[in-house]
């Protein structure tokens, strides 16, 4: 006998909700808020480095690797373009843009001395993947939730898998009801 979790449910008995709006919970995270963490990130990669580049995981991994780079005094910096959400609904990944060949020399190879770095690992498909392409890489987010936290080496923040984050290059400020009224 198996047993379905609740996002499974979810999905089985409204396959038209967004990952959005089946996650119930919301984590919204301000500019600095994110700087913070990506700040702590920084202070934990930097007793494992040196690296000899960061590669972000677009698009999600830009920002937290521009600071992350900053931080640790790294020149080169490197993008793998993988896309996997179609706004808010997850679809089959797709590889757009892989390391380059310069990079990818610089980690001979198989990733070592490299630096992943992406703002979330959810399901872990595209840790999965980029995991694949750079076995031997360190792998860094900013937040994890459980499903994915393995694939990661270093992390600041734990979410609960039915949360959804609301980024702040995702959002406005405008007016929120107290949760006691029904806010999520």
């Amino acid at each position: 006998m198996s047993f379905k979790g609740t996002e499974e449910i979810k999905m089985a008995e409204h396959p038209e909700l967004s990952a959005q709006e089946r996650a119930g919970k919301a984590f919204p995270v301000s500019w600095d808020q994110f700087h913070r963490d990506c700040r702590a990130l920084t202070w934990r990669l930097n007793e494992v480095g040196p690296f000899h580049a960061v590669i972000a995981i677009t698009r999600g991994g830009l920002v937290p690797a521009a600071i992350v780079a900053r931080e640790l005094g790294v020149r080169v910096i490197d993008t793998v373009c993988i896309a996997s959400y179609d706004h808010n609904k997850q679809g089959d990944l797709n590889v757009l843009k892989g390391v380059s060949p310069d990079t990818a020399k610089l980690g001979g190879g198989t990733g070592k001395g490299l630096l992943i770095v992406d703002d979330l690992v959810d399901p872990g498909k595209t840790g999965r993947m980029v995991r694949d392409l750079l076995p031997d890489a360190h792998f860094a987010t900013v937040y994890a939730k459980p499903k994915g936290r393995p694939l990661v080496d270093t992390f600041i923040t734990e979410v609960s898998q039915d949360t959804w984050i609301f980024f702040p290059w995702d959002t406005a400020l405008s007016f929120q009801p107290p949760i006691r009224d029904g806010a999520a």
